[in-house]
């Protein structure tokens, strides 16, 4: 089951909306749904919240550190409170993923994403659960850090918070540890609402011009008047 929840990000009102901070943005809605506050605890290198369901503690996190050291913070707080590595699930962007979707797996490399390389580093394993948010790929590898670094396009943004909403559902299963079916309601998007077809508009009805029948025409091509 899972206790520690980290959200992935960079802290500062710069980055606030930038893709690299897709975990944060999982973080926030997470405790505004449970009615949490995140308060700075310099301890543990990050803001946190502690809550109890199903009367067990369970931590929310979002490591300060910038990214590149975000296994400082995971690690301080999970040895603190005993947290194992399969314990814990990392929130981060994705960009091998498009957004509106999203993935959880378990293990794994960190595929070059420097919060992942720090946090196996810091835990000594890469045996810890992720939710993989996607932020598509900008196409070329020259600008990913331009590319995550910057702000998602309107409709990217809206897909991604649709994705962080469904993720949510899957709260108590992540908490009781039934990764089977949490995977079920991460991994199933929400279908789409079908377009009406489009109508047919009728075609003009066509007004038919009435048939002109000559005159009678004498021989030399005048018309034939009587007197």
């Amino acid at each position: 089951m899972i206790k520690l929840l980290v959200g992935l990000g960079n802290p500062g009102t710069k980055y606030d909306d930038t893709r690299h901070n897709a975990g944060f943005w999982f973080i926030d809605q997470m405790a505004k749904q449970l009615g949490v506050n995140l308060q700075n605890d310099k301890a543990f290198h990050g803001l946190m919240a502690r809550v109890t369901i199903n009367g067990q503690h369970r931590w929310l996190l979002q490591p300060q550190t910038f990214m590149n050291l975000s296994g400082k913070s995971v690690s301080a707080l999970a040895g603190f409170f005993k947290i194992q590595p399969e314990e814990i699930l990392v929130v981060h962007d994705e960009l091998d993923i498009v957004p509106g979707q999203a993935k959880l797996k378990l293990g794994g490399s960190h595929a070059g994403h420097n919060g992942l390389r720090d946090i196996h580093a810091q835990l000594g394993t890469a045996n810890y659960w992720r939710l993989r948010l996607g932020v598509g790929h900008p196409g070329v590898k020259s600008e990913v850090i331009n590319w995550v670094l910057a702000k998602p396009s309107l409709d990217h943004r809206i897909a991604i918070d649709q994705t962080i909403d469904r993720s949510l559902k899957a709260l108590p299963e992540l908490f009781k540890g039934d990764m089977t079916k949490a995977m079920m309601l991460i991994h199933t998007a929400e279908p789409k609402v079908a377009k009406p077809p489009k109508t047919t508009k009728p075609a003009p009805t066509q007004k038919t011009t009435p048939e002109i029948v000559p005159s009678p025409l004498t021989s030399n091509g005048s018309e034939n008047q009587t007197s």
